[in-house]
């Protein structure tokens, strides 16, 4: 295997009394997108920090490559920053804050002057290069920035909430613009958010992270599909979760009795007491009065509580027999669940297959946290 670019070994970073970052280790490959997602205070930014050397830890180990970093100034390691604020220098124009790095390296003006166009290029700015960063856009500030970063081919590009000054339909054109950029340098990018779509829009593996530990890091498909605490669960998405006990291989029981089944394996090495968690989108509804059989998905009753119109879709909150709610979404295609009324008596059906297990006994994050 390749030897990672960046290595975390036991690192820790405290402030007084207050871990930011407790004991984490963790390794990133080279060329790949990853994100350090999670809530204000949960040490992602502080983690960056160490890797770019703007923090050292107050114990372990950073590498790059396999070079032990720790106590290097930033200056010294193969990393740029790009900051939420751009930080370009306003009195030069976009074609010198981009070639502003080489310079310092002494680089030939020759180099200088074939490398300044082809990075513009990459970042769709040509024909800007004697604008000053007064006249740009912000989704136009934030290339340069990039540019100004990735000219000096650093083994790692970190970006902190590089986005979060923008626009939203900017931030989704940046947010692929990001992503194209990543895949065509193909370095590694770090990149701190506290925005759950945006992370698994641009990155290939993200890192979830709450009070200084990371909670799961996976491909964001695994960590929607299977999370593995309520915190991953809640935090990524909307999840139902109802508490059960295990009465099978893979089989639950729900406090009302009704048993529910789980993926094949789902089950091994849990605790007696679990929750199991469906997504709103994997539940379907349909009258209580109605007869069809649920051909081996999971069942529940209830009534529905709340409907909201949300556009592409409807939004059912529904009280069940098993004395939790859960949240289903159903697209607005003009079938017959679009006739559910608050009051109704409903069915709540899914898959075995897309239901996950808890075995922790976090809480899923409040509307602060996700906020």
């Amino acid at each position: 295997m390749d030897q990672p670019d960046v290595r975390l070994e036991r690192v820790t970073k405290a402030f007084g009394e207050v871990k930011a970052v407790d004991d984490l280790s963790l390794s990133f490959e080279r060329g790949g997108f990853v994100a350090l997602l999670g809530p204000s205070g949960c040490g992602k930014t502080t983690t960056l920090r160490m890797i770019g050397g703007f923090e050292e830890p107050t114990s372990g180990t950073v590498y790059l490559g396999e070079q032990n970093v720790t106590g290097l100034p930033p200056y010294k390691r193969e990393v740029n920053t790009v900051f939420q604020n751009y930080a370009l220098f306003p009195h030069m124009s976009i074609q010198d804050n981009v070639a502003f790095g080489l310079r310092e390296r002494k680089v030939p003006k020759a180099e200088i002057a074939k490398r300044v166009p082809d990075m513009l290029e990459l970042v769709e700015l040509k024909g800007f290069e004697k604008r000053k960063p007064t006249q740009l856009s912000g989704g136009q500030a934030q290339r340069v920035a990039l540019a100004r970063a990735l000219i000096n081919h650093p083994r790692v590009l970190l970006l902190d909430e590089p986005l979060g000054a923008l626009d939203l339909k900017l931030r989704k054109q940046m947010q692929l613009e990001l992503k194209r950029i990543q895949t065509e340098v193909n370095i590694t990018f770090i990149h701190v958010t506290h925005d759950q779509e945006e992370a698994m829009t641009m990155a290939d593996r993200i890192a979830v992270m709450n009070q200084g530990r990371i909670e799961q890091i996976g491909p964001p498909a695994e960590l929607y599909e299977r999370p593995k605490t309520a915190f991953v669960a809640g935090f990524l998405g909307v999840s139902n979760l109802l508490n059960a006990k295990v009465s099978g291989s893979d089989a639950v029981t729900l406090p009302d009795g009704t048993v529910a089944r789980v993926e094949t394996g789902a089950l091994s090495g849990a605790p007696q007491d679990v929750r199991i968690g469906v997504r709103p989108e994997k539940v379907r509804l349909e009258p209580a009065a109605g007869s069809a059989s649920a051909n081996g998905a999971n069942q529940l009753t209830g009534t529905v509580r709340d409907v909201s119109y949300i556009g592409v879709s409807s939004q059912y909150i529904v009280d069940t027999t098993a004395g939790d709610e859960i949240v289903v979404f159903a697209q607005n295609a003009g079938r017959t669940i679009d006739q559910l009324r608050n009051g109704d008596g409903v069915r709540i059906l899914w898959e075995p297959e897309n239901t996950f297990v808890i075995t922790d006994s976090g809480e899923v994050p409040s509307v602060e946290e996700l906020s």
